[in-house]
């Protein structure tokens, strides 16, 4: 692993039909490829498009439980910004929070807005980011499908998570299935734009 830390704990969250799943089968075909250990587990949500989904994924050396203590997560991808605050929990003062911005509606609420997501969360811990990940896929490639392989590829750049850009980039094409290898190839090169062109962020 890249930091001095035997063990790596991430939490990804968003909404059913983000492509949390997919994300974890990334993480995990990456994590096997550099010959560590991996243990994951699907949360509640699955079964409900729309509903609140939480997985995690915890990599390192030998890793006996596939769940994230609270408090002790090293990284918090959120692909809904409002999902993030349901997250909180896992977060501790040195924990990473990545965050898509964008917003899904919730019935008979009013939608929690960045400013508000980013002072609750700075009481956890001060590396919260929020990037417009789908916004980019829309404008780029007409959908936003791949906003969650964009931010995991961002953050295997800027070398959040203990896995390096390429061996990311070959777990992608080795799980995502061949018709859509090609979307997933320019979100890869996106994210590689976004990040060359966003250094100091």
């Amino acid at each position: 692993m890249k930091n001095s830390k035997k063990q790596f704990n991430a939490v990804v969250v968003g909404t059913g039909g983000q492509g949390l799943i997919t994300i974890l089968q990334i993480m995990a075909k990456a994590a096997m490829d550099l010959r560590l250990d991996v243990k994951t587990s699907e949360l509640h949500g699955l079964s409900q498009r729309g509903g609140s989904v939480e997985v995690h994924a915890r990599i390192g050396k030998k890793i006996h439980s596939p769940l994230v203590a609270k408090g002790k997560a090293d990284l918090i991808l959120s692909l809904e910004q409002q999902e993030a605050l349901n997250a909180a929990g896992f977060a501790g003062k040195n924990t990473f929070f990545l965050i898509n911005k964008l917003i899904s509606p919730i019935p008979f609420k009013s939608p929690v807005q960045e400013k508000e997501i980013a002072r609750m969360l700075s009481q956890k811990t001060k590396k919260i980011s929020f990037i417009p990940a789908s916004d980019i896929c829309r404008k780029e490639l007409g959908t936003d499908v791949t906003a969650g392989i964009f931010l995991l590829a961002l953050a295997s750049i800027k070398e959040i998570i203990p896995i390096d850009f390429k061996t990311i980039s070959k777990a992608v094409l080795d799980v995502i299935p061949e018709q859509y290898l090609k979307i997933n190839r320019e979100t890869l090169g996106l994210a590689q734009k976004y990040a060359t062109e966003h250094k100091k962020n």
